[in-house]
C-alpha cells in the first residue's frame, strides 16, 4: 500500500495562517512570558520624608538586633517550623543578608503612608525624595530596586498624584540617568480608563524629559472589588495588561483596603482571608503569560514588645503561604519583619532545592526517574531554582553540584524563549 501523501494544500495552510494572523499578533505583543529578571522577594512601605540614604542599613541593623534578642537566627528558624538540617543554612544566609541587602525594594510613600499635608509640604516632600533617591542610587546605598507610590487617581486626589509623580520624576530626570530598579505605583485603581489616564501621564513624561518610549513603566495596586469584577459583569483586572501592552509591571494585593471594600470585620482581614485567595487567584489568571509580576500584600500584626514571636510565626506562615500559592513577593511593614521575611523565603527555596535539582538533572540527562517531567514542568522546576539563587538562598555552586547546571544554562531552561531570542 502507497503511503499516504498529504491532502493539505500550500493554499490551505496560508489561508488557516491569515486565520490565525490575529492570534500569532496576540500571542506575540501581549503574552510574552517573563523576562527572567530579578523579581524582589518583597516591597517595603515608608512615609515617604522619612527615607535617608541609610535607611536600608538601618534596617537591617534593627532586624539583626531584634533577633539577636530574642535567640538568634537559627531559633527564629525552629519558630518557623524549620527542622535542625536546614535551620543552621537558612540561619547563615539571612544573617548574611541583612547586613548586605536587607531591603530589596523601597517604596517611598505619599499615600497612605503621607496622609493630606497641604500642597506645599508634598512638593518639597516630593523634590526631597527626587534628590534624595538620586543620591543614595548614586552612592550604592538605595535597594536595587526603589521608588513612590503616589496618591490615586479618583477625583479628589488625582492632581495631587500627577503633581507628586511629576515632580519626583522630573527631579530624577534632572540629576541624571534614572534608577534602573525605578518603581512607580498606581494606588485604589478601580477601573482600566485609570490605567490608561497613568500610561499617558508616564508616555508624557518621557517625551519632555527625552527617555525611550517605555521607560517608565508601573505597578497597580489591586485594591478594590471593582477592579476584580466590573459593572458589566467583566474583569477590569484581566483588561490591564491588553490595554496598556507592556507598560505594567506588577499588579499588588492591597489587603486591608480590599478586606474593607467587602465589609470583611477588622479582626478577620487578612493575606489568607477567602475573599483575598479568590482576587489574587483572579490576578494570577489575568496575567498568566504575560510577563506581568505578582505581589501579596502585608500582614499588620508587628513583631514588637511581648508579641515578636507570634508575630513572627504568623508572619513566616504566611510568607510560606504565598511562595506555595506562586506569589513571590510580599509587603513588609516593619525592621523586625524583614528577618522572618528572609527566614521563611530561603527555607522555601532550600527545603524544595534538592528535589527540584534532581528532576532537572534528570530532565537534562534524559535519565528516567520517579517523575516523568514535560519541558513546562521542567521550566517550572528551573525557574524555581533561579528564584533562589537571585534572591540569595541558595548558591551557585550548590545548583551547579545538585542539578549539573550553570546559571546561565539554568536561565536558559527557565526561559527558552530568551535563549532563543539571544541566539537568533
Amino acid at each position: 500500500m502507497a503511503a499516504p501523501k498529504p491532502s493539505l494544500s500550500a493554499a490551505d495552510l496560508a489561508h488557516i495562517d491569515g486565520q490565525l494572523a490575529a492570534t500569532d499578533r496576540l500571542l506575540e505583543q501581549n503574552y510574552p512570558g517573563d523576562d527572567g529578571s530579578r523579581q524582589p522577594v518583597h516591597t517595603v512601605y515608608v512615609p515617604a520624608d522619612r527615607f535617608t540614604p541609610s535607611l536600608a542599613a538601618d534596617w537591617g541593623t534593627q532586624a539583626t538586633a531584634t533577633t539577636e534578642a530574642h535567640g538568634g537566627f537559627e531559633k527564629l528558624g525552629r519558630l518557623l517550623g524549620q527542622d535542625e538540617g536546614h535551620a543552621g543554612a537558612v540561619a547563615a544566609r539571612v544573617a548574611a543578608k541583612l547586613a548586605a541587602e536587607p531591603i530589596e525594594d523601597l517604596r517611598l510613600d505619599f499615600e497612605d503612608g503621607f496622609g493630606d499635608r497641604g500642597d506645599d509640604a508634598e512638593d518639597a516632600a516630593a523634590i526631597a525624595a527626587a534628590a534624595a533617591v538620586a543620591g543614595a542610587v548614586a552612592a550604592g546605598s538605595a535597594p536595587p530596586f526603589i521608588g513612590i507610590r503616589f496618591k490615586c487617581f479618583e477625583a479628589a486626589t488625582r492632581a495631587r498624584g500627577l503633581r507628586t509623580l511629576d515632580l519626583f520624576v522630573s527631579g530624577l530626570a534632572a540629576a541624571g540617568e534614572l534608577p534602573d530598579g525605578l518603581v512607580l505605583t498606581l494606588p485604589k485603581v478601580t477601573t482600566v480608563a485609570q490605567v490608561l489616564a497613568m500610561d499617558y501621564a508616564v508616555s508624557r513624561l518621557e517625551e519632555v524629559h527625552s527617555l525611550p518610549a517605555g521607560r517608565l513603566r508601573f505597578e497597580v495596586q489591586v485594591e478594590t472589588p471593582q477592579l476584580i469584577l466590573g459593572p458589566g459583569g467583566t474583569s477590569p483586572v484581566a483588561q490591564l495588561p491588553h490595554a496598556v501592552p507592556g507598560r505594567i509591571s506588577g499588579l499588588h494585593y492591597g489587603t486591608y483596603d480590599y478586606s474593607a471594600s467587602l465589609q470583611i470585620s477588622a479582626e478577620y482581614q487578612s493575606m489568607e482571608h477567602p475573599v483575598a485567595d479568590f482576587a489574587k487567584e483572579v490576578m494570577q489568571l489575568a496575567v498568566a503569560g504575560t510577563g506581568i509580576r505578582l505581589s501579596d500584600g502585608s500582614t499588620n500584626i508587628i513583631p514588637v514588645g511581648d508579641n515578636v514571636e507570634n508575630a513572627w510565626q504568623l508572619h513566616g506562615r504566611l510568607v510560606r503561604r504565598s511562595l506555595e500559592r506562586g506569589y513571590y513577593q510580599g509587603w513588609d511593614l516593619h525592621p523586625a519583619q524583614l528577618a522572618s521575611r528572609f527566614a521563611a523565603t530561603y527555607a522555601f527555596y532550600r527545603e524544595g532545592l534538592p528535589a527540584a535539582a534532581a528532576r532537572l538533572r534528570n530532565y537534562v540527562e534524559r535519565t528516567e526517574g520517579g517523575v516523568m517531567d514535560e519541558p513546562a514542568t521542567a521550566r517550572a522546576l528551573a525557574a524555581f531554582v533561579l528564584r533562589g539563587v537571585q534572591c540569595g538562598a541558595v548558591g551557585a555552586e550548590e545548583v551547579q553540584a545538585l542539578a549539573g547546571v550553570g546559571i546561565p544554562q539554568l536561565t536558559g531552561l527557565a526561559h527558552p524563549r530568551l535563549a532563543t531570542t539571544s541566539n537568533s
